[in-house]
C-alpha cells in the first residue's frame, strides 16, 4: 500500500470514527421508587438522555405499588424486584416483596408476584448469584420482634414463593433509643455466590452466612465459620458492597457517618480503615448509600442528617484502601440513594427529605463530580436505579 492509499485509508477510519461519537446515545432507562402517598403512587420509569444527562419528566408509566423503597433487577434486566417497605403504621400493615416484568419502550410493565416477608418495614433485597432466592431486610422501626432476614424463593419466571427461612438476632441496646432491637438494613451476597452478609444497624454487626442450597432448599443460609463482624458499639451498619474480585467490601456505618474498608476471604472480613464522610461533624450524620464506579476506582457515599453531602474516595487499586477526594453537596435533603449512569459521566442523586432527584455532572477520569445538570421535583423517592443495558 503506497503512502497516500495508507492516509486515505486512515482518514477514513478517523472520519468514520467521529460520526459514530457524534452520534446521539440511545435512550436509557430510570426507575424510580418512593414513599407513596397522595403525590406518588409507586415506581415511576422514565427516559434518560446519556448525552445531556437530562431525565425526561414525563413518566413512561407509574406502577402501583406500596413504598416501593428499595428496586434491584434480574441480571439480564428483563424482571424487578421490590420491597414494599409496610409496617404497622401504613394502610396496609404487612411488609411485601414483589416482582414484575418490565415494560420496554411503550410496553407496559406488569406485576409477576408478591409475597410477605415476614417482616415488618423491608429495606432492602438483593438476588442471590443463582437467581433462585431474594433476600429480604426486614429493618422493623419497633424494638420487638425486631428486624430479620427472609429468604424468598424465586421461580424460573421471576414470581416469589413464601418464606422458606426467617434469621433473626441480637440487638446491641448501645443506643437506647436506636438499638434496643435488631435492625437488618441489608444483606448482600459476595461475588463468588458462596456467602451472604447481612448489616444489622441494631446489632452493630454485619452477619456472614454460608449460602448452600444443595445442601438444603428450604434452609439454603448457615452460619458461617466466623459468624459476624464486630463493629463499635453504636455505629449502626447500614450497606454493604464489595470490590469485582471479592477481596475487599465497604460499609456505611449510619449513625457514626462513616466508611469502613474491609477485607475479604472465604467468607471473613475484617477492618482495614475506618474514615469519617465529615471530618467535621461528630453528631448529624446519616450515612446512607455506597456505590463505586464501574472501573472500581471511586467511591461515593452519600451522607444524610444535617450534612446532606456525597463524599467520594479514591479506592488504592492494590490494597482496596481509600483516600477522601472531594464532597460535593446533595442539593437537597435526605440523600437516601443515587445512581451512576452506565457510561460514569453522571450521577442521579434521590433526595428524600426535599422531595427531588438531581443529576450531577461526573468526570471519569478523576471521579470528581461538578456542575448541577438538572433538578426535577419528585416526591418522597426512596431509589433510583438505571435499568440493565442489554435486556
Amino acid at each position: 500500500m503506497s503512502l497516500r492509499s495508507a492516509l486515505l485509508a486512515w482518514s477514513l477510519i478517523m472520519s468514520a470514527t467521529a460520526a459514530h461519537a457524534a452520534e446521539p446515545s440511545q435512550p436509557l432507562e430510570l426507575l424510580v421508587g418512593c414513599y407513596t402517598g397522595a403525590q406518588c403512587k409507586g415506581i415511576g420509569r422514565y427516559r434518560f438522555d446519556p448525552a445531556q444527562g437530562r431525565i425526561d419528566p414525563h413518566a413512561l408509566e407509574i406502577v402501583e405499588t406500596d413504598n416501593p423503597s428499595w428496586l434491584t433487577f434480574s441480571p439480564d434486566g428483563a424482571r424487578a424486584f421490590a420491597v414494599n417497605e409496610n409496617g404497622p403504621a401504613s394502610p396496609d400493615p404487612v411488609g411485601r416483596a414483589s416482582s414484575f416484568a418490565l415494560g420496554r419502550g411503550a410496553a407496559r410493565t406488569q406485576r409477576l408476584s408478591q409475597a410477605n416477608t415476614l417482616g415488618d418495614d423491608p429495606a432492602h433485597a438483593a438476588l442471590s448469584g443463582d437467581g433462585r432466592y431474594l433476600f429480604v431486610s426486614n429493618y422493623s422501626g419497633n424494638e420487638s420482634p425486631g428486624g430479620s432476614l427472609t429468604v424468598l424463593p424465586v421461580d424460573a419466571g421471576g414470581r416469589l414463593g413464601a418464606a422458606v427461612q426467617v434469621l433473626g438476632h441480637r440487638a446491641s441496646q448501645a443506643d437506647r433509643e436506636r438499638q434496643l432491637g435488631p435492625h437488618v438494613h441489608a444483606a448482600t451476597p459476595s461475588p463468588d455466590g458462596r456467602y451472604v452478609f447481612a448489616a444489622d444497624l441494631g446489632a452493630d454487626r454485619v452477619y456472614a452466612y454460608r449460602y448452600d442450597p444443595a445442601r438444603s432448599a428450604e434452609r439454603p443460609l448457615q452460619a458461617a465459620p466466623t459468624p459476624w463482624l464486630q463493629l463499635p458499639a453504636g455505629s449502626g451498619p447500614r450497606h454493604l458492597l464489595f470490590s469485582a474480585d471479592g477481596r475487599h467490601a465497604y460499609l456505611s456505618l449510619e449513625m457514626s457517618g462513616e466508611i469502613v474498608a474491609l477485607d475479604h476471604a472465604d467468607g471473613r472480613l475484617s477492618v482495614a480503615q475506618t474514615l469519617a464522610l465529615d471530618p467535621g461533624r461528630r453528631e448529624g450524620n446519616a450515612a446512607a448509600a455506597l456505590h463505586l464506579s464501574a472501573d472500581g476506582r471511586f467511591l461515593y457515599v452519600s451522607n444524610r442528617g444535617e450534612d446532606n453531602h456525597l463524599a467520594v474516595f479514591a479506592v488504592d487499586a492494590g490494597d482496596g484502601r481509600l483516600r477522601a477526594l472531594q464532597r460535593r453537596a446533595s442539593e437537597g435533603r435526605g440523600p437516601r440513594e443515587f445512581a451512576l449512569a452506565p457510561d460514569g459521566r453522571f450521577v442521579v442523586v434521590a433526595n428524600q427529605h426535599s422531595g427531588n432527584l438531581v443529576v450531577i455532572a461526573r468526570d471519569p477520569a478523576s471521579g470528581e463530580l461538578g456542575a448541577t445538570v438538572q433538578t426535577l421535583p419528585m416526591a418522597s423517592p426512596s431509589d433510583v436505579k438505571f435499568v440493565p443495558v442489554g435486556r
